[in-house]
């Protein structure tokens, strides 16, 4: 298996490849867009983006789950090192939770069709689709998946669904669905609970770590931050606290004096750090809300460039992402601005366990998250020449390293391999769009600050 180290020297070889033009984004400003001044204290390495962007192939499926992987004559998935995180307890719990080489899912929002697809990460096959709202007009946007391997889902519309990821643990195993073409009506069996909330205007959503159980591997007492807000009217920002195990909203906090932020979306993209604190960013250029676990009091910073998607790394420092990554520093309160890269259409991101940040867009873009140098592009595969079906909208890291990224325009899910720089595809997609944690890699990675 070759390092991390090997692997950028690999990726920088090559011609340099140009991103294509832009997509029409379904909502916000348009994916790039600056307007904003990007001074703060520190600034990334300058780098040459001629000289380190990747050129790359592309294989893909033709049918939906299907999948054509060289195994190796194993027939076994490669693993890849993915680190360990913030994950405590024994080995004998590996791989039996949410991640890990024998149980690894992402859950991808199907927007236009008020669903979401569960897609085994190994096998590259789509075993449930569920509806996240009674009316089937949820209009899904973020998922979060939990230690477990359990899933919640935010509507834009309003609500938080929570699916069961093991059958065996489902509410009516026998009426649950076991593939895109079996929808069943609401509810389905593996549907633990829908929450309805009042907001026009819903979107981040994101677990708590809990706390492992060894006797039983199961990570107990996780809770669901999530955040709404009321379109036309001003300051109206909530953040929830629900119990994972009823959707019961136990706490709400009142941002009262934070705007509601572009097109009055409120909070845009959330994730936790290693302590169970929530972190959210606003679409364009707003604000970075901190909002603590242990007593619900919540920090405001300004957002120093434009955010589309965001994430915390291992360090417990959280990034935002777009035509440029920042990342804020906790103890300092200080910003850190990249260079320049992914450029135009950026759109969410997520640091492997090799300390490395993927960025989503019309290319796959790697950066290093201590130096916030650019290490390789990977552009994303098209459709017939259209670069619009080439964008993808989200990224997450499976328990595999695989980086995988949803192109809502072309009705598919990405599987990039790092070691090859080869993508794979899950098709048969409805309008798939998700910014945030879809595999759980991210909740099992994210760090404590230190200082």
């Amino acid at each position: 298996m070759r390092t991390w180290a090997q692997l950028a020297i690999v990726g920088v070889v090559g011609c340099g490849v140009s991103v294509p033009g832009a997509a029409t984004p379904d909502e916000g400003s348009a994916p790039g867009s600056t307007g904003a001044d990007t001074s703060s204290e520190g600034t990334g390495t300058t780098v040459d983006t001629a000289a380190t962007t990747a050129s790359m192939t592309s294989s893909m499926t033709s049918s939906p789950g299907s999948s054509d992987s060289d195994t190796g004559s194993s027939g076994a998935p490669t693993v890849f090192d993915v680190g360990s995180g913030t994950e405590t307890g024994s080995t004998a719990c590996e791989g039996k939770r949410g991640g890990g080489v024998d149980f690894s899912y992402i859950w991808i929002a199907n927007s236009n069709e008020g669903t979401v697809s569960k897609i085994d990460t190994h096998n590259m096959v789509e075993l449930g689709r569920y509806q996240t709202r009674p009316d089937a007009n949820g209009n899904p946007s973020r998922t979060s998946v939990n230690l477990n391997g359990d899933v919640v889902v935010a509507n834009r519309n309003g609500g938080i669904t929570m699916i069961r990821a093991r059958s065996e643990q489902c509410l009516d195993a026998a009426n649950t669905s076991n593939g895109p073409q079996d929808v069943k009506p609401w509810q389905d069996g593996c549907v633990e609970w829908y929450t309805p909330l009042p907001y026009t205007s819903q979107r981040p959503v994101a677990w708590t770590q809990g706390t492992l159980n060894e006797a039983t591997c199961a990570h107990e007492n996780a809770m669901v931050w999530a955040s709404g807000a009321s379109i036309g009217q001003p300051n109206s920002i909530d953040v929830l606290l629900l119990d994972g195990e009823t959707g019961v909203v136990v706490e709400t906090v009142e941002l009262t004096d934070v705007p509601n932020g572009s097109n009055d979306f409120g909070l845009y993209g959330a994730a936790v750090d290693g302590d169970g604190n929530f972190w959210a960013s606003q679409l364009d250029v707003g604000s970075l809300v901190r909002v603590k676990l242990s007593d619900l009091s919540y920090d405001v910073w300004p957002m120093p460039v434009v955010g589309y998607g965001m994430t915390v790394d291992s360090m417990g420092r959280p990034w935002t992402c777009n035509a440029q990554v920042a990342r804020f520093d906790p103890i300092s309160e200080a910003w850190t601005i990249g260079a320049g890269q992914p450029g135009y259409g950026g759109a969410g991101c997520m640091e492997d366990g090799n300390g490395v940040m993927w960025v989503a867009g019309f290319a796959i873009t790697a950066i290093d998250v201590d130096s916030m140098d650019l290490i390789a592009q990977y552009p994303m595969p098209v459709i017939n020449g259209n670069p619009d079906t080439g964008y993808g909208r989200g990224i997450s890291i499976d328990f595999e390293g695989y980086v995988w990224s949803p192109s809502h325009w072309s009705n598919a899910a990405y599987r990039l391999d790092p070691e090859t720089g080869e993508f794979e595809s899950v098709t048969g997609l409805n309008f798939p769009y998700t910014y945030s944690d879809m595999t759980g890699f991210a909740l099992n990675n994210a760090g404590t600050p230190e200082g």
